[in-house]
């Protein structure tokens, strides 16, 4: 007797504001598969569909290094708006080339918008099916961006405070790639983040079902992801390596230095009486000097520290800049640093910056 095999099969649910016809069409349309259908980061330079039972549908993927992933299938039931199923088989250079799938997907009509449930079957084992789950998440994020009229914004949420360095960060880099989104104040360690970040810090992204912590890996995330704005890591190996020396020297030197030794003493006196601790400040004061000189010559004639471009590093510098100015010794620091402060004042001159102000007080 043979023993029961184990059926690996992927479910997702999804919300979606907007109608099922929308949403429906989406699956079905070549020039509307162009703009979605494949995981973020990649693009679909071509696409076809013929949305009829026993009509055929193909697209190809393409990966910013240039390699290609063609797929395909047929279509097995068309109800519009309500159902649609079709086979799904990757071809040379996918994951499972020549073995075919199906998926089955219903729309489902809610307030405000529509319940998609997708059903894909046909998987092998496990890991197959959990590497396609990764796939259609981040594939069901491009499609919410397309139809919602959030665009990004329906996916893309910051937590965070918005008066946080790091916070200010992640914004920059949003703001950078023109994207749209959410911004949900959390403070540290509070409910909401440590269900995200499992040491409670600040800030954390969700793009959908996708969650990330820590700001450098959201900035990278979000420049392998959209295209569009600018640039936040540099071309050249030269420049992606000191692109990420001075993130990795704000994080380990000068966040402690200028903002929780220095900064924060002001913003949130713990001294004698409620009055600004003199014995940390002073102690952060005597470092500064050194850490302002070493991004001083990292500027060197440049407006940027990584290259003759704005970069991720510009973005973890520029908030604590920011900061130590508006400290009573702050003018007087800077004052040695002609080059970091032209650097500033690029930063300033930016629609970035102005927009991502924090309050103050």
């Amino acid at each position: 007797m043979n023993a029961p095999t184990e059926r690996f099969e992927l479910q997702m649910q999804r919300f979606i504001r907007a109608p099922r016809e929308k949403v429906f069409d989406a699956f079905v349309s070549a020039d509307l598969l162009k703009r979605w259908k494949c995981p973020r980061g990649m693009t679909v330079p071509q696409a076809s569909s013929d949305p009829r039972e026993g009509g055929a549908w193909q697209l190809s993927m393409r990966a910013r290094d240039g390699s290609r992933l063609e797929l395909g299938g047929q279509y097995r039931e068309l109800r519009r708006p309500d159902r649609l199923v079709y086979t799904f088989c990757w071809q040379d250079g996918g994951p499972m080339p020549g073995v075919q799938t199906l998926v089955e997907v219903d729309f489902i009509a809610r307030d405000g918008g529509t319940e998609l449930r997708m059903l894909h079957t046909g998987f092998a084992d496990a890991g197959q099916r959990d590497g396609h789950g990764q796939g259609w998440s981040s594939t069901l994020n491009q499609l919410c961006d397309l139809v919602d009229e959030r665009g990004t914004a329906a996916c893309l949420t910051l937590l965070g405070d918005p008066r946080s360095t790091y916070t200010r960060t992640a914004r920059l880099a949003l703001a950078e790639k023109g994207l749209a989104y959410t911004l949900e104040p959390v403070a540290p360690h509070g409910e909401a983040i440590a269900a995200m970040h499992p040491f409670g810090r600040i800030p954390a992204l969700r793009d959908g079902e996708i969650a990330l912590w820590e700001t450098s890996a959201i900035l990278r995330y979000l420049d392998e992801c959209f295209a569009g704005g600018s640039a936040l890591v540099p071309d050249s190996v030269i420049g992606r390596a000191r692109c990420e020396q001075w993130v990795s020297a704000v994080n380990g030197y000068c966040y402690d230095t200028m903002v929780r030794r220095y900064v924060l003493q002001y913003v949130f006196p713990r001294g004698p009486g409620g009055s600004p601790d003199r014995a940390v400040i002073d102690a952060a004061l005597a470092e500064m000097p050194r850490q302002l000189a070493a991004l001083d010559q990292g500027y060197g004639r440049s407006d940027w520290l990584a290259g003759d471009t704005l970069s991720m590093a510009d973005l973890f510098v520029a908030p604590i800049i920011a900061y130590v100015e508006a400290m009573p010794e702050g003018p007087a620091l800077l004052e040695a640093t002609p080059n970091l402060r032209r650097g500033q004042a690029a930063m300033r001159r930016r629609p970035s910056f102005a927009s991502t102000e924090p309050p103050r007080g």
